[in-house]
C-alpha cells in the first residue's frame, strides 16, 4: 500500500517531463522554421547583390577602358600642345620677353608705368614705346595715333588717319614710312603670319572724282597700306588681306570733332611671335 503513492509520484512526474519536452520540441521547431525562412532570404538577397556586384564590375571595367581612353587623348592633346609651346614659346612668361621688358619699361615714363596693372600692360607699353620710337615721335599728340592693343596672341594696332593721310585722301603719307618699314620687319620675319589692314571713316559723307563715298574711303585706304607694304617693303601679297569698315566699326561715339578723330583710323591686326615683334619694334 506505501509504494503505490511513490509509483503515482513517478508517473506524475514522467507526464510533466514528457509535457515540458514538446513545449520545447515545438518551440524548436517554430525557431528552426525562422532560420530557414531567413536564410532563404538571405540567400535570395546574397545572389541579387551577387549579379549587382556583377553589373557594377562590368560597368566599373567599363569606366575604366573609357578613362584609359581618354587618358590616351590627352595624352596624345599635351603632347600635341607641348609640341606647340616649344615651336611658338610662352611668349608672356618667356625668359627672352621679360628682359626685353625690363630693359625698354626702365625708359618710360613712372607715371604712364603705374598705370600697368598686369604682365599684358606692361607689354602693351613697351611695344607702344618702342613703335614711337620707330617712327621718331614721343610726344603726347603722337601718342594719342597710336593705340596697340593685345588680345592673347593677337595685336591690333590702330593707327590715326592724320599719322598716314591727309583728310579725304588714301594717298600715305610719307611720314608713316617708318612705322610701315618696322611693321614689314616683323610680318616678313614669320612668312606664315596672316596680316589685316582695315580701314575706318567717321561718319561724315564724301563724294570726290576718285572716291565714291566712305565704304570706298576705307576700302582704298587699306589697299593703299597693303600695296606700300608689298612695294616698298618687299612683303609678301599672300600674307595681307584689305578691308574697308567705313564709319560703321566706330572705338567712340562720334559726337565731336576729338572723337571723330579717334574713328577715322587704319587698324593693322597681326599673329607674331610677340619676342620676335617686341625684337624688331
Amino acid at each position: 500500500m506505501k509504494k503505490l503513492p511513490f509509483i503515482f509520484t513517478l508517473l506524475i512526474m514522467g507526464g510533466l517531463a514528457s509535457c515540458v519536452s514538446k513545449k520545447k520540441y515545438t518551440s524548436l521547431q517554430g525557431e528552426l522554421h525562422s532560420t530557414q525562412v531567413e536564410l532563404a532570404q538571405t540567400s535570395s538577397e546574397k545572389e541579387a547583390l551577387e549579379a549587382k556586384f556583377d553589373q557594377i564590375q562590368s560597368r566599373v571595367a567599363e569606366y575604366n577602358a573609357k578613362i584609359n581612353s581618354l587618358r590616351g587623348d590627352n595624352e596624345q592633346l599635351l603632347e600635341k600642345n607641348g609640341r606647340m609651346m616649344s615651336q611658338s614659346g610662352d611668349i608672356l612668361v618667356s625668359d627672352q620677353l621679360r628682359k626685353q621688358l625690363e630693359k625698354t619699361i626702365s625708359k618710360i615714363d613712372t607715371e604712364k608705368l603705374a598705370q600697368a596693372k598686369t604682365l599684358e600692360d606692361s607689354v602693351n607699353l613697351a611695344i607702344s614705346h618702342n613703335l614711337l620710337t620707330a617712327i621718331g615721335g614721343k610726344g603726347n599728340e603722337q601718342e594719342e595715333d597710336i593705340v596697340i592693343d593685345i588680345d592673347k596672341t593677337v595685336v591690333m594696332i590702330s593707327v590715326s588717319d592724320r599719322l598716314l593721310f591727309n583728310t579725304g585722301s588714301f594717298r600715305v603719307n610719307q611720314e608713316a614710312n617708318p612705322l610701315l618699314e618696322r611693321l614689314s620687319e616683323v610680318i616678313n620675319s614669320e612668312p606664315s603670319l596672316e596680316v589685316m589692314v582695315e580701314g575706318h571713316t567717321d561718319p561724315r559723307s564724301i563724294s570726290t572724282a576718285t572716291v565714291q563715298d566712305n565704304w570706298d574711303l576705307s576700302v582704298k585706304r587699306a589697299t593703299s597700306i597693303v600695296r606700300k607694304l608689298v612695294e616698298d617693303h618687299a612683303v609678301a601679297p599672300e600674307q595681307l588681306i584689305a578691308a574697308g569698315r567705313s564709319s560703321f566699326f566706330p572705338v567712340v561715339e562720334n559726337d565731336s570733332p576729338e572723337n571723330m578723330a579717334k574713328n577715322r583710323r587704319t587698324r593693322i591686326i597681326l599673329i607674331p611671335d610677340l619676342d620676335k615683334f617686341f625684337a624688331l619694334m
